[in-house]
């Protein structure tokens, strides 16, 4: 059994850092819990298989930075996060982008799913890994903003922050085809180098 990895132990003291921090007088609470309780179970399914299955430092770093962004978008809601607010108000846009730019990012959650199908399933690199992976992001992503509609169905207009759509009706389809634009770049900046990381870790 390997040690546990300092650096990943670290990471893992940032995230939950920032958790603490988003959970303290967060904007809503509501929201902020529809928001958390799948990250925090994710977080505690990477903790408690860590022995069992222990991805690659590139991965992690991957996902912290993900983890970080739904702790934000929790804290503030995703269409009041300051910093994209002052962005939208300088460059006169007409919603904060922070949801856009955090689906985006969710593209690179491939990165680890390759991974974990390099390391425990048959599948080798190539052009059909690649198409898997990339079909695998688009369809949950497909499947988030399900998730979402049943929410607010159920919840009715106490959902809307947890939407986040700013009175865009085509909200859900940039939802999905950011992220999938982003598990392609993912592909083409990171894969190389994600196999050096494989291979030495």
């Amino acid at each position: 059994m390997k040690k546990v990895n300092k650096i990943h132990v670290g990471m893992l003291v940032v995230v939950l850092a920032f958790f603490t921090w988003s959970g303290i007088a967060p904007y809503d609470r509501e929201t902020w819990f529809l928001e958390m309780v799948p990250a925090f179970i994710f977080l505690l399914g990477l903790v408690f298989t860590y022995h069992r299955f222990r991805f690659s430092t590139m991965s992690y770093f991957i996902i912290m930075v993900l983890l970080i962004f739904v702790a934000i978008g929790g804290h503030y809601t995703y269409e009041r996060v300051p910093l994209f607010n002052w962005i939208k108000d300088h460059f006169h846009l007409k919603r904060n982008h922070y949801d856009r730019v955090g689906h985006f990012a969710k593209g690179f959650i491939v990165i680890p799913l390759r991974e974990l199908l390099l390391r425990k399933t048959e599948l080798h690199r190539g052009k059909l890994l690649t198409v898997i992976l990339i079909s695998f992001v688009l369809s949950f992503a497909a499947l988030y903003e399900i998730g979402e509609w049943l929410v607010a169905e159920v919840l009715g207009r106490s959902a809307h922050d947890f939407l986040g759509t700013q009175g865009d009706v085509w909200d859900s389809e940039w939802d999905m085809a950011l992220a999938t634009l982003g598990s392609v770049v993912a592909f083409i900046l990171l894969s190389k180098w994600h196999d050096k990381k494989i291979d030495s870790e």
